[in-house]
């Protein structure tokens, strides 16, 4: 189907395991062939068709980047009624991310990168490398849980090789502009800011920015680190 935005989404059939939802949920670019493609992961919270997964698929479709939305077992779980509960161990959702790659690989021409919201993001982060993928996208990268700067979920991010775009904002509870500069980050990684910003890319009112705004920033920095001329994704 095509939505308003002029963007064609569709749900495609997974093979048997790719996850327990049993679809791919896609935005790709109606009128030309997408420069990149990126598998986008949601949070740990929120499911792969949540208002701000929807929005960001959305806008990178419409500047050219095709997008494909996956669940982790434990959100598909819920639709088949098994309620709320909290995120699978990391072995499962390395393993799901791996299961995904592997499966979309075989089907996407030209780059292919790979991120996430969040923990979706964090999980890519951990097997960029090692599925050597085109390119890491993470919004709202989560350096440390809320409230607890004493424990960095940063090790792996200083020897990182993948190119590495990561769209934070200022004051974001997990890693914000001043915490996140001390850290030693890799010279594959490249940060962008949105002021005043929350985790969800939520500026303060009293910024005079809008989330819209911030949300359309976002998209930019992406769709522009994904078509970077001279690289290949």
């Amino acid at each position: 189907m095509v939505n308003g935005q002029g963007v064609c989404i569709d749900l495609g059939q997974c093979p048997q395991g790719a996850n327990e939802i049993g679809q791919w949920l896609w935005n790709r670019p109606l009128d030309s062939p997408p420069r990149a493609s990126l598998i986008l992961a949601h949070g740990a919270g929120a499911p792969m068709d949540s208002a701000f997964m929807a929005s960001m698929a959305e806008r990178l479709a419409a500047r050219g980047i095709a997008v494909v939305r996956f669940e982790f077992p434990y959100m598909a779980a819920r639709r088949q009624g098994a309620g709320r509960r909290p995120p699978d161990p990391q072995v499962r959702l390395l393993d799901c991310w791996r299961e995904t790659y592997g499966l979309l690989r075989a089907r996407i021409s030209g780059p292919l990168a790979i991120g996430g919201k969040s923990m979706g993001g964090r999980m890519a982060s951990l097997l960029a490398d090692e599925l050597e993928a085109d390119a890491l996208v993470c919004l709202g990268y989560p350096f440390h849980p809320a409230g607890k700067m004493d424990r960095p979920r940063t090790a792996h991010l200083a020897e990182i090789a993948t190119p590495t775009l990561i769209v934070q904002g200022e004051r974001d509870a997990m890693g914000n502009r001043a915490t996140v500069m001390g850290y030693p980050l890799s010279a594959a990684i490249r940060l962008h800011w949105l002021a005043a910003a929350d985790h969800d890319l939520k500026p303060l009112k009293a910024s005079g920015m809008t989330h819209e705004r911030h949300l359309d920033a976002a998209a930019d920095a992406v769709a522009g680190f994904l078509q970077l001329p001279g690289r290949d994704c």
